[in-house]
């Protein structure tokens, strides 16, 4: 079933000028007030809200606004209450309909904004409520001005009053902008919507144990479990030689892992999900983070790539997504991938500001609201981080999980080694094996769901050649 709502998917004109307004009229208020004596209650309500709602306003056109734009109902109703306040009026009857009044208007733009509504009724009621302000309310108050003969504020000429007006014209002119710069889509599945964040869906079904226990086990690291498992490589190894033949140079163990494990994660999606913020969430897409070296030097400096992978991938699929990723940093300039330029501006922040950007970024973290784009690119953030010792001629580690971001899972692969064995007819038989680990955040799913994932992924490895065709079937996570 397709959904329809509303984004904005890039800035535009139109989106950096209803952020410059909101800005401006933030800016406004806050020097109107600098010239009105006024109680600490009016202060709050009239001056500090509508700075906060502006502000926040601005902030989420960059940050969410292209997958989570119904964010933007928060300052939209902080400053419905503004209006609500401000228009009460001495009479209940006429307090009491503002209110309700301004509390649908904030409803009307959730609405528009997560259900898409068609955006030009919330934009005929904004438009209406401007023409109203600019012909009407305004022409009163000059009215109302010309009998004075002495300013209103003492010590402020006549215009300072208003400045608290202008605000409002800003605030609904951005408004208009920002419903002008949505844009319409419709989407089948799984979209964000409120308690979810931009990189996964929050399980609300999970059974009382899985709610409780992120709050007992706080962090990843406290909540490893560890594995350690022995491949037969016969069959995955005639399989890479397949696939060498057809053309694939380079196809290896890693492709053919990364390959059944998508194809675990659509039988048992369960070990995709996440813990962030205490809350579980599953993760729609299947993001792979590893280290590679671009070349197999000492000195030669790490780089990460991260790749996006779906569960009807096939392992040709998986190796040419790799592939393309492997040549982008081969060929581009040295450090100089989106990761590597990352790492650069963090590393230009003095250390102890440094402390606090990663503490906010936590913080942001935590509640949800960290940019996808940062998301998208940090290694910390993913279904899965890989790393081979294979090349380095050495066993598979057992590597920690990262206490910031939320990647649940992290595999090591280790070197090839022969072994003579005798067969069941008592001749020596020599078998090639290889050792990998798994460690894992134990709260996202039970040890059966685990033992049952990790033995189907074994299953592949010694029978790759279902990964040429698509699954058939994907089994959606719970709700």
């Amino acid at each position: 079933m397709k959904k329809t709502y509303y984004t904005i998917t890039k800035p535009n004109p139109a989106v950096l000028s209803a952020a410059f307004l909101m800005l401006c009229a933030a800016v406004v208020r806050i020097v109107y007030y600098t010239g009105v004596r006024a109680a600490a209650g009016e202060l709050w309500v009239q001056g500090a809200l509508p700075v906060c709602a502006g502000l926040l306003f601005a902030v989420m056109l960059f940050t969410t606004a292209a997958d989570r734009l119904y964010r933007t109902a928060v300052p939209v109703l902080m400053g419905c209450v503004f209006f609500a306040v401000k228009a009460g009026g001495f009479s209940p009857v006429h307090r009491a309909l503002c209110w309700v009044l301004y509390l649908a208007v904030a409803l009307l733009y959730f609405l528009t904004v997560s259900r898409g509504l068609c955006k030009w009724i919330f934009g005929a009621l904004i438009g209406a409520a401007l023409a109203y302000h600019i012909v009407v309310e305004d022409a009163v108050n000059r009215a109302v001005l010309k009998l004075y003969t002495t300013p209103i504020l003492p010590g402020r000429p006549f215009w300072w009053h208003f400045l608290a007006e202008l605000t409002v014209l800003m605030t609904m002119a951005a408004l208009l902008l920002t419903i002008a710069a949505m844009e319409r889509r419709e989407a089948e599945g799984w979209r964000p919507t409120w308690g979810d964040r931009n990189d996964g869906r929050r399980l609300r079904s999970l059974s009382p144990i899985f709610a409780v226990s992120p709050y007992i086990m706080v962090t990843r690291n406290t909540s490893q479990n560890f594995i350690r498992d022995t491949l037969d490589c016969a069959a995955a190894d005639e399989y890479i030689r397949a696939k060498r033949r057809e053309g694939l140079q380079g196809f290896g163990m890693l492709h053919v892992v990364l390959a059944a494990y998508a194809r675990c994660v659509g039988q048992y999606p369960g070990i995709n999900r996440f813990v962030s913020g205490q809350r579980v969430y599953s993760r729609p897409a299947i993001e792979v983070s590893l280290t590679i070296k671009p070349e197999m030097k000492a000195e030669s400096p790490d780089t990460v790539l991260k790749i996006d992978l779906r569960p009807t991938d096939t392992a040709t699929d998986v190796y040419r997504k790799i592939q393309e990723k492997v040549d982008a940093v081969k060929n581009a300039p040295a450090d100089s991938t989106n990761f590597d330029n990352l790492a650069r501006a963090f590393n230009l922040i003095p250390g102890v500001l440094l402390k606090f950007v990663v503490w906010l970024l936590n913080l942001l973290d935590y509640f949800g609201c960290l940019p996808r784009a940062l998301t998208r690119l940090s290694p910390f953030h993913g279904s899965l981080y890989i790393t081979s010792m294979a090349s380095l001629g050495i066993p598979p580690i057992y590597h920690h999980l990262y206490d910031f971001g939320n990647v649940p899972v992290f595999v090591s692969l280790g070197k090839k080694y022969r072994v003579n064995e005798l067969s069941s007819d008592g001749a020596v038989v020599g078998r090639k094996y290889m050792d990998y680990t798994v460690v894992t955040d134990e709260r996202i799913c039970d040890g059966f769901y685990f033992a049952s994932a990790l033995r189907y992924l074994r299953g592949i490895l010694q029978d790759p050649a279902c990964l040429d065709e698509p699954a058939p079937t994907v089994v959606r996570d719970v709700d």
